[in-house]
């Protein structure tokens, strides 16, 4: 069950959601920075709350896709409703610097995991974490 959220405008539930997307490597920098801030506009048009922006980059593919083995990879980390999610891959069906996209609904588990590993609890090694306390 995701973790929910209500909002004071018109009693609308927002859910916990995070997209992974995989544009195509052969957009330029530009190219890929107009990409991105447009999925970011739509998340806020449609009354979604980004949570967290994060860009891997260029990164080599598990197999490849469209004869191509990397791709630059793109994670959202977004409060929306429901209803919401249906537009968002529609748009990213339609939008052919799109490779590949997966969106996830995050239950409160995984809210806390994110928050700890945005934090940096992970890239620690146990002899800082002893130094530490």
């Amino acid at each position: 069950m995701a973790a929910k959220t209500k909002t004071t405008k018109a009693n609308v539930v927002l859910n916990n959601y995070e997209s992974v997307i995989i544009f195509t490597p052969v957009l330029s920098e530009e190219q890929l920075k107009d990409a991105v801030s447009k999925y970011r506009n739509l998340i806020k048009e449609e009354g979604g709350e980004l949570v967290h922006e994060e860009n891997w980059g260029l990164t080599k593919l598990a197999y490849p896709i469209n004869k191509k083995t990397t791709g630059f990879y793109h994670i959202y980390e977004y409060k929306a409703s429901g209803d919401f999610i249906s537009k968002f891959e529609l748009a990213f069906r339609r939008d052919e610097r799109i490779m590949r996209f997966l969106t996830t609904a995050l239950d409160k588990h995984a809210l806390i995991y994110n928050q700890r590993k945005r934090n940096g609890e992970f890239n620690q090694n146990k002899k800082e974490k002893q130094e530490a306390k």
